[in-house]
């Protein structure tokens, strides 16, 4: 009969919108926090997870270079590394270890504890991009530039790549600790820990290259 087919569509809207069929783009999960269109952690976690691997692809192919170009000529000429790295180190370190303290407090529900905790951490990142900065002065007041030797263009070329990624990673501190989480498709809990694999992975990049540095000259 004429209009049967608009009244079925009609009324499997109305069953679509009282439960018989799950909202469009409402992905579930359980890791919403029970929240509307929550994306699950395990989304974020495999996005993460990829993004890291091309970073240290990234990395290992510059290491391989490294390694190759250190063993071929006679132009290659160590370079004495500023004792500011070393301060720099611990400073990595412990952000790490308060980024830890800091999801746990939010764990907890501690948030005044949390923020403090978290915005040390990105302090720290700072300090340690400062840190770097200084390190690049002293090779310069020192005459070591970009092109002096290959020694020293490796050494630039790392620790700029390194720099780059970890401000990235405090634009993501300051994105967890600012956003405004009551409508978001995730929880605040998810982000800080996508955010905190990131750091730890920078942090424990930047010990290789350090020892890299330090051991393979």
């Amino acid at each position: 009969m004429p209009g049967t087919v608009a009244e079925d569509f009609e009324i499997q809207l109305e069953r679509g919108h009282s439960g018989g069929f799950p909202p469009a783009g409402d992905f579930g999960g359980g890791d919403g926090d029970g929240r509307p269109n929550a994306i699950p952690r395990r989304a974020y976690m495999t996005g993460i997870t990829m993004a890291l691997a091309a970073i240290m692809m990234f990395f290992m192919a510059l290491t391989s270079s490294y390694i190759v170009r250190r063993g071929t000529g006679t132009d290659w000429h160590a370079i004495a590394l500023p004792r500011v790295l070393w301060a720099n180190t611990l400073v990595l370190l412990a952000s790490s270890v308060t980024l830890e303290l800091a999801r746990r407090q939010l764990a907890n529900g501690a948030m005044a504890a949390f923020r403090n905790l978290w915005s040390l951490t990105t302090a720290l990142g700072l300090l340690f991009v400062g840190g770097q900065l200084i390190a690049w002065k002293q090779l310069r007041a020192a005459g070591v530039f970009l092109s002096s030797n290959p020694s020293s263009s490796f050494f630039y070329l790392f620790t700029a790549a390194h720099g780059l990624h970890l401000l990235g990673g405090i634009v993501a501190l300051l994105y967890v600790a600012y956003r405004s989480w009551q409508r978001a498709r995730t929880t605040q809990a998810v982000a800080a820990e996508v955010t905190a694999v990131y750091w730890h992975f920078l942090d424990g990049l930047w010990v290789f290259l350090f020892l890299l540095f330090s051991l393979g000259r």
